[in-house]
């Protein structure tokens, strides 16, 4: 949708200035005001021979010099100059020939501040006209300077954030009737959801405008905006970003599934932690309830995060064993301290062991090795199939907001093996994890969704089989131990009701700690939340979850 700009430098609209400013002359100079380009060519004049290619760090006159003349041409209205200083001339033309035309700029005004190294950070001042409604707006952003590798001559590196710091590539600075109208976005119960008092969900409130705004009664109004490129994946596309209102819209009312009370404990669970999130979904439905970050703005872990799950995977493992008849509850199962798979030797951690146990002993000390020791007995995709086939990762999800769908690629030896306790390729965020404690609270896995699919006519990701009975039981038999006397006994202490629990520590190259995992439920909520680096899952996520529980 439309909701930023675009710019672009033309003629007579570009306001020149000069002098110094914060050490910087962006015109005139000292006494020796020849280019480096002019400079090697009067070299090459004097001495007769092809100029050496020039090698090594850029000086500082380099950097100042060649930021000056692009600046110079950019605000002149030169682009094809401006361009030939950049490593990128045929993309820098074009993107700088149509700067102030779909931007709608005029009277723009480049200040460059004082060179660091070699970037030159420099503001844009200007006035925004469309069909006579005008505005002033300014921003800052900056150019790298570079030695060519070819020629050796000082080069800006050409990116979109020359023109826009938000602009990635293929975006565009747009001025214009918004193409959504503005929403107001409520919960289950009416409650309205803000940015302001709620910071977590400011790009999913974008995403919900971009996607559902033209679905309801809402007006567009005059925007100054950042068209974002089409994402070749649905789950990865960005929203619109408007940057300046010309002419405020009228709102449409969005219903979502959220819950405002439980989005509300959810971020206060997560705020302070460096990294953090969770989200909370409604087993019998798939209803999102909750999504909260920390930081509170920024990416989205809670819904496009991509991390190894760890030991909250075994819920998907357990069923894949259950499944197979490979093991149950409480048949004889036991985990021993190493097991060699692939040529790849796992231990347990501390080196622990449970000669004679259960598998629901097992399960609820989460020993990695109870698992690990079955990857020989199974085929590469058994996990994948019964992720995807029971759990529903890896399929397509239309929740109504972008995601990663959690990721369990068909793998082989000790990758596979890896796999079932949570590491190798497999990939989740809390979404995904909280839905695989709906599915075995449910017994059949229902798609997260934020927004009802009866408004656009959306079709749900379904699995293509529900649990086996025994299966269902079973788990739920395993996630309750968990819950009230394994490694999750200490989070889930006091919580009544229909209960169940995972924890997850997994572990991450170049980190001292693993991230911590968890997943419960309680009734008809589920919710899991991941803390980055910070240790056992229990201890760290447990509180988290245990916060969205206690206030549903």
């Amino acid at each position: 949708m439309r909701r930023e700009v675009k710019y672009g430098l033309i003629g007579g609209s570009v306001a020149l200035v000069a002098g110094v400013v914060g050490g910087f002359t962006l015109f005139g100079g000292s006494a020796d005001s020849s280019s480096p380009q002019e400079a090697v060519a009067a070299d090459a004049k004097s001495g007769g021979n092809a100029p050496q290619v020039q090698t090594g760090p850029l000086t500082a006159k380099e950097v100042h010099t060649t930021a000056q003349e692009f600046l110079t041409a950019w605000q002149s209205g030169d682009a094809a100059k401006a361009a030939e200083l950049t490593d990128d001339p045929e993309a820098a033309k074009s993107a700088l020939a149509n700067f102030s035309k779909q931007a709608r700029f005029s009277k723009v005004t480049l200040t460059p501040g004082k060179p660091a190294g070699e970037k030159v950070p420099y503001t844009v001042a200007t006035e925004i006209d469309y069909n006579g409604t005008k505005a002033p707006f300014s921003y800052g952003t900056s150019v790298t300077v570079q030695r060519d590798d070819a020629t050796g001559e000082p080069r800006v590196a050409w990116k979109p954030t020359v023109l826009h710091p938000a602009l990635a590539q293929g975006d565009e600075l747009r001025t214009g009737e918004a193409e959504a109208p503005p929403i107001k976005a409520v919960d289950r119960n009416g409650t309205e959801l803000t940015p302001e008092a709620h910071p977590t969900l400011t790009g999913v409130l974008d995403s919900l405008r971009d996607k559902y705004g033209d679905k309801t009664d809402g007006k567009p109004g005059v925007e100054l905006f950042i068209h974002r490129a089409k994402s070749a994946k649905a789950d990865s596309q960005q929203p619109d970003k408007t940057l300046k209102v010309l002419s405020k819209g009228t709102p449409g009312t969005l219903k979502t599934t959220l819950d405002a009370k439980l989005q509300s404990v959810a971020e206060k669970a997560v705020k302070g932690k460096k990294s953090a999130s969770a989200a909370a979904v409604k087993p019998s439905t798939g209803e999102i309830l909750a999504l909260a970050n920390s930081p509170e703005k920024g990416f989205n872990l809670a819904t496009q995060g991509s991390l190894a799950p760890g030991s909250t995977m075994k819920i998907v493992t357990a069923a894949m064993l259950i499944d197979k008849g490979m093991t149950s509850p409480g048949k004889s199962h036991p985990c021993p301290k190493y097991v060699t798979v692939g040529g790849w030797k796992f231990q347990n951690l501390d080196k622990t062991e449970i000669k004679t146990g259960t598998f629901a002993q097992s399960f609820a000390a989460s020993c990695n090795n109870a698992f690990i020791s079955q990857a020989e007995k199974l085929t590469d995709d058994d996990l994948t199939k019964e992720a995807r086939d029971v759990f529903g990762i890896g399929l397509n999800w239309q929740t109504g907001i972008p995601t990663f769908d959690g990721a369990v690629p068909v793998q082989s030896d000790a990758q596979m093996a890896a796999s079932l306790i949570g590491q190798g390729g497999v990939r989740m965020n809390p979404l995904n994890v909280a839905t695989l404690a709906a599915t075995v609270q449910a017994g059949s896995f229902h798609q997260p969704y934020i927004v009802s699919p009866s408004l656009d006519n959306r079709t749900l990701a379904k699995a293509a089989r529900t649990m086996k009975p025994a299966t269902a039981s079973g788990l739920k038999s395993l996630m309750k131990l968990t819950a009230t006397s394994g490694t999750a006994a200490e989070a889930m202490s006091g919580i009544g009701g229909d209960i169940g629990a995972k924890t997850g520590s997994a572990e991450v190259d170049g980190q001292k700690k693993p991230n911590a995992w968890f997943t419960a439920y309680r009734n008809d909520l589920a919710a899991a939340a991941v803390v980055p680096a910070s240790g056992h899952g229990g201890s760290n996520a447990g509180p988290v979850v245990r916060a969205i529980l206690n206030a549903g």
